[in-house]
């Protein structure tokens, strides 16, 4: 039975009209045109649908929109500053040749961000093992902890900051 369900995407409120058993992955790419979160496997093996959740990143080709109610979603469109400066993360991608078809960099995107913010000072085993649950066909797995490691000190330097 279809509802009114409200949530916060990209710091904007949205209400969305659903069932609440619909996959959050549709809601976000067809009702609301946020096409950034790709659809891969629809089986949480390959991390391409990854956005957070209240700051935890989350497969969303298996999370149902009404579990998001009330709660805040962040895509890859949401991740880059409001005036397009780009994330520390996809600075360091682009500067590491972290990306080459593109079909997981959202996913990664969105693993890396909520990573971070759970462990800003990782050693690369502990990137490489935060990252392991997002697939690159592009096989770019060394230059992706690279970015993610150069990403990590740009943060910890933005921190310590005055």
């Amino acid at each position: 039975m279809r509802r009114a369900i409200r949530f916060t995407v990209n710091g904007r409120p949205v209400e969305v009209d659903a069932e609440p058993g619909r996959l959050l992955l549709w809601v976000l790419r067809s009702d609301l045109g946020l096409t950034g979160t790709k659809y891969g496997c629809g089986e949480r093996e390959c991390g391409a649908c990854t956005v957070l959740v209240d700051g935890r990143p989350v497969f969303s080709c298996r999370q149902r929109v009404g579990s998001v109610e009330g709660r805040e979603v962040m895509t890859a469109e949401g991740v880059a500053s409001p005036d397009g400066t780009l994330h520390p993360v996809q600075e360091a991608l682009v500067e590491h040749g972290g990306l080459q078809c593109g079909f997981c960099t959202p996913g990664m995107v969105m693993r890396a961000v909520g990573f971070l913010r759970r462990n800003p000072d990782p050693t690369r085993e502990d990137i490489a093992r935060g990252m392991e649950t997002n697939l690159c066909r592009c096989g770019t797995y060394n230059r992706i902890v690279d970015a993610v490691e150069q990403a990590a000190r740009q943060l910890r330097a933005q921190e310590d900051r005055p």
